[in-house]
């Protein structure tokens, strides 16, 4: 309570984000995930600008299933989603950028159009924030549901050593058969 938690997934949102989080006059957590560190490259604009906090963004527009996921989650999701669309699952990827305060209506919103979820982190499933999310999805909009939630997460394990962190991480296989089998059910 009280604090707010940022997790950017893009070079862009990383600028805009952290100039806001700066700005903010509560204490911010801005978490950086190392896994995107020079993975892609995104122009920047030099002037300043700010990224709103508690605002998700819909990275890819769908219509059959949403995924929820932020950070370093954000481009296996997307990847995923690509692949599926090849068998006509239409994935909308909701990139959540600030898990506090969470953007409940854009989740809401999103599932209460295609009525199927999955939710993408890279932290343990027990204790992580996608049973938050579920629960709020349950709580808000269960009348819309029309298949189980499916949760892809790092593993109930300690975290790995670095060699083996490949292993942990969802990755996009695991994050297209959840698709599938919540798009199947």
């Amino acid at each position: 309570a009280g604090l707010k938690v940022v997790v950017p997934s893009t070079p862009y949102d990383t600028k805009g984000l952290l100039a806001a989080s700066i700005r903010d006059p509560d204490p911010v957590i801005f978490l950086e995930p190392k896994l995107i560190y020079r993975a892609f490259r995104e122009d920047v604009p030099e002037e300043p600008y700010t990224v709103e906090l508690g605002e998700a963004a819909v990275r890819r527009e769908g219509s059959d299933l949403s995924v929820f996921t932020w950070g370093a989650m954000t481009r296996p999701t997307l990847e995923a989603a690509e692949s599926v669309a090849e068998d006509g699952i239409d994935v909308e990827v909701v990139d959540l950028r600030t898990l506090s305060p969470m953007d409940t209506d854009a989740i809401l919103e999103s599932f209460k159009k295609t009525g199927r979820a999955v939710i993408v982190h890279e932290a343990p499933k027990t204790g992580g924030l996608a049973g938050e999310i579920t629960a709020t999805i349950q709580e808000e909009a269960l009348y819309y549901q029309e298949a189980p939630i499916e949760r892809v997460t790092g593993f109930d394990v300690p975290y790995p050593l670095y060699a083996l962190e490949d292993y942990y991480m969802p990755e996009d296989t695991r994050i297209e058969d959840a698709i599938r089998e919540t798009y199947e059910a």
